[in-house]
């Protein structure tokens, strides 16, 4: 009786975690949806990157502030247009390799393993995913003013530095 009462417990627990994990991912994309929409995302020339909302958590001691963070899947040589978020952004390359840029500077390649963080109201002026044949993935998280809209794409051509590699 006992081992019925305990596995119908973790059956029940099991149910409750799968359906809160549910309405969670349900409630990330609404966010991110909208977020794109009003950014204007889909007018973008950002070309094979592909965004999935992991989580969005207001910060429990700054309920002014929200952590957002996206797996971001890039397709063999897949590039965004110059952009900025908008508040710090912290990057974790997953797989595969990607080349940076921040505020016009150093073109900056990041493999498997490595990270780099764009400060507050730094332009990410440059992004692709150089392999020919391989995809890259990785994970983005933001910490921006709750409500604010995430991505603000540049106007093309505006802070926009393509170098030959």
């Amino acid at each position: 009786m006992k081992f019925k009462l305990v596995k119908s417990k973790i059956t029940l627990y099991a149910k409750l975690l799968a359906a809160s994990i549910t309405a969670g991912l349900l409630s990330v994309a609404g966010i991110a949806e909208a977020d794109e929409a009003r950014s204007g995302a889909k007018d973008v020339k950002s070309v094979g990157i592909t965004l999935m909302p992991v989580t969005a958590q207001v910060l429990p001691d700054d309920p002014k502030q929200t952590l957002t963070a996206f797996m971001v899947y890039l397709t063999p040589e897949a590039s965004t247009t110059s952009h900025r978020h908008a508040g710090v952004v912290f990057v974790h390359v997953l797989e595969g390799t990607v080349r940076s840029q921040l505020n016009n500077g150093e073109v900056i390649e990041y493999r498997a393993g490595e990270s780099w963080n764009e400060p507050p109201g730094s332009i990410h002026s440059y992004m692709e995913n150089p392999s020919k044949t391989i995809p890259a993935r990785l994970i983005a998280t933001i910490i921006a003013p709750t409500g604010a809209r995430l991505t603000t794409y540049d106007q093309e051509g505006s802070g926009n530095s393509r170098h030959a590699h």
